[in-house]
């Protein structure tokens, strides 16, 4: 799953990939000083275990990097992914 394709919906304040008419996801909301709190991933059932979720969180984390802006990783899945790869703590607000 290395070229997972991540887009940022803005209506439905998600991250989310299309995998075979399902979808992945990373849920977040908009704290108030404009930093997103990134509360939860989903990946479908048939999908876990193959690296979904961490090609997922590193797209998102490097959109939001480009975007320059910050992030509380509320959801343990994220807070994992940026403990494993510490190259993305500068995000964290």
């Amino acid at each position: 799953m290395e070229n997972l394709e991540v887009k940022n919906n803005q209506t439905k304040n998600q991250f989310e990939a299309n995998l075979d008419g399902k979808t992945a996801l990373i849920k977040y909301s908009k704290e108030d000083d404009g930093t997103l709190n990134l509360f939860h991933t989903e990946v479908p059932d048939e999908f876990e275990g193959k690296g979904v979720g961490s090609q997922l969180v590193k797209n998102a984390l490097e959109q939001i990097k480009a975007a320059d802006l910050k992030i509380n990783p509320s959801c343990p899945f994220v807070a994992d992914f940026i403990k494993r790869h510490p190259e993305y703590k500068n995000l964290v607000k």
